[in-house]
């Protein structure tokens, strides 16, 4: 995980050692200067130096002990429920339909049996994009025309799950449609319809968040949450910014478990998110 860290948060790092420069003391001054670089936003960036200790030089024991605080959510517990139901959301370019498949990979990996709900059916592509990855990880997907009714995938997805002993269901969702009230009237209609197939489904309700938007993803994050509410979020592309500290904020505005981070095209490029590690690569080039 640690080295999957450090790939991912490469540019975010090497801004780090840059503004760091020759200084072997960490001062208030320049760990401000530091944070605020890697997109940590400044009120987070005033928090954290407030709850260090009074002395002006920064020790990596008592930052990473107030910077962890924005981390300590209650972690997920997955349900002892079969098949469980997740719905994953995120505008167009996030990199929803690629997590989705890494997803699958994960828990086919894991020995469970995958289906994929191909419910994205206003974005041209974007079922046979879903298909694609379906094919090319094997599992199986439920899938329909562009244009017909998502909430009609969604329900058969399940009852095809229910029927056929899968562990897990993945149901994809539209990024966008013409107005925000349509999407919320869509997504509200889905969530609305798994219950009814699969009572208590969703069973997790997953934000895709693309980690170069640093924390302009925050209103995203809580315009989603204000339609479905949500139970984590997935950071994707941290590999292709230097915004990796935009994740303290994502945490603490949306309170709300990172679960998993992605760094890269490929289907291994995905990993739980473990919020020790990810200090732990944050804060060890300040302090090398």
């Amino acid at each position: 995980m640690f080295n999957f860290l450090k790939k991912g948060l490469a540019k975010t790092l090497e801004n780090i050692v840059n503004i760091k420069g020759e200084n072997k003391k960490i001062t208030k001054d320049l760990l401000e200067e530091i944070l605020l670089e890697a997109d940590v936003s400044y009120d987070i960036v005033e928090e954290i130096i407030y709850y260090l200790p009074p002395q002006n030089e920064v020790k990596k024991a008592d930052l990473k002990r107030v910077m962890g605080a924005y981390f300590s959510y209650e972690k997920f517990e997955k349900q002892q429920i079969k098949p469980f139901i997740e719905l994953v959301l995120g505008v167009n370019g996030a990199g929803k339909t690629t997590s989705i498949a890494k997803l699958a990979y994960l828990y086919k990996k894991q020995n469970q049996k995958v289906i994929l709900g191909a419910c994205d059916t206003f974005r041209a592509g974007a079922i046979e994009q879903l298909r694609l990855w379906a094919d090319k990880i094997g599992v199986e997907i439920v899938l329909t025309q562009q244009g017909h009714d998502p909430s009609a995938v969604a329900y058969d997805t399940i009852n095809k799950a229910i029927a056929r002993d899968f562990d897990r269901v993945i149901i994809d969702t539209a990024g966008r449609l013409q107005n925000q009230k349509n999407l919320a009237n869509e997504l509200e209609k889905i969530v609305r319809i798994c219950d009814k197939a699969l009572k208590g489904a969703p069973h997790r309700k997953i934000l895709v968040l693309d980690g170069t938007q640093g924390n302009a993803g925050i209103l995203q994050a809580k315009a989603f949450n204000e339609l479905v509410k949500l139970d984590g979020v997935i950071i994707t592309k941290l590999d292709g910014t230097a915004k990796g500290g935009a994740l303290f904020s994502i945490a603490r505005e949306l309170e709300l478990p990172i679960l998993y981070m992605g760094v890269g095209e490929q289907m291994t490029d995905l990993q739980e998110f473990d919020a020790n590690s990810y200090l732990d690569a944050l804060l060890d080039p300040i302090f090398e």
